[in-house]
């Protein structure tokens, strides 16, 4: 319908101006030309603004839903984001809580690797008195059978031969300094 009054103004303009100009007027001419016009202006609504406004409702319906496809995909995005968001907030706590157990089990071990190295030297130790205690007494013994030995052989010397007591007292400093070098 506008597009009949946009033709028809178009119509009464060219009259005008030819009317203006001085030239004869026909109206069977305008006439003709506005009903072919209108045929035309038909035969382009039914087959090409038709299938071209088909053509372009397509496009129209094709970019909406790529439109409503990408803020689908935006969504869902921003939902994967959080989600791993969440996830890496999720595993730095439970790294952070790994490293804080480790310490303490690694403190729990250190003390008792501690405790039992300072038992093993308190056994050791013990143990080093012992052996000492008993490499003394069989030292001592070994010097009482040595005494015995040697106060044996100085009787036996002194039956011998008769001493007054500068020799005897001699003779005996005589055999303590052997028992002394022989230790």
């Amino acid at each position: 319908m506008e597009l009949l009054k946009g033709v028809k103004i178009a119509v009464l303009t060219f009259d005008l101006a030819l009317g203006a100009a001085g030239g004869p007027f026909n109206g069977g001419d305008i006439l003709f030309q506005l009903i072919m016009m209108l045929i035309l202006l038909a035969l382009l609504r039914k087959y090409a603004f038709g299938p071209l406004m088909g053509v372009m409702k397509q496009r129209e319906e094709h970019i909406a839903n790529e439109i409503r496809s990408a803020e689908e995909k935006h969504e869902e995005a921003k939902k994967l984001i959080q989600e791993q968001r969440e996830l890496l907030k999720k595993a730095r706590q439970e790294s952070q809580e790994l490293v804080e157990h480790a310490k303490k089990l690694g403190e729990k071990q250190k003390e008792e690797i501690i405790q039992a190295a300072r038992a093993e030297a308190e056994r050791l130790k013990e143990a080093a008195k012992k052996e000492i205690e008993q490499e003394k007494e069989q030292a001592v013994a070994q010097l009482r059978e040595q005494v015995a030995s040697l106060s044996v052989l100085i009787a036996s010397k002194v039956i011998e031969k008769e001493l007054n007591d500068a020799e005897q007292e001699k003779l005996i400093n005589d055999y303590i300094k052997e028992v002394g070098e022989q230790l």
